[in-house]
């Protein structure tokens, strides 16, 4: 496998592996408390935290929940929930 913007791919297809369904909580950002610092992308070790219409937005299909962008936000933006299946 092989790492290419922040997500796995397989080197003997061009599908690109969605590594987020195993996580058990999820990031929610309130935006209206965000002040669009963009810490939450830019320390997301996934990379999967995206700037949408200027909402910052995580791509669950590659989130693994692991709440570094919610330790890092300096507004307490956002918060980790659990995710319901």
């Amino acid at each position: 496998m092989e790492l290419k913007a922040g997500k796995l791919v397989d080197p003997c297809s061009t599908q690109i592996t969605k590594t987020g369904a195993w996580r058990t909580f999820v990031p929610v950002v309130d935006h209206d408390a965000c002040i669009k610092c963009s810490l939450c992308a830019i320390y997301c070790p996934e990379g999967c935290i995206h700037q949408v219409d200027g909402l910052f937005v995580p791509d669950l299909d590659y989130c693994k929940g692991c709440s570094v962008c919610a330790n890092e936000c300096p507004r307490m933006a956002i918060t980790m929930v659990l995710e319901e299946k």
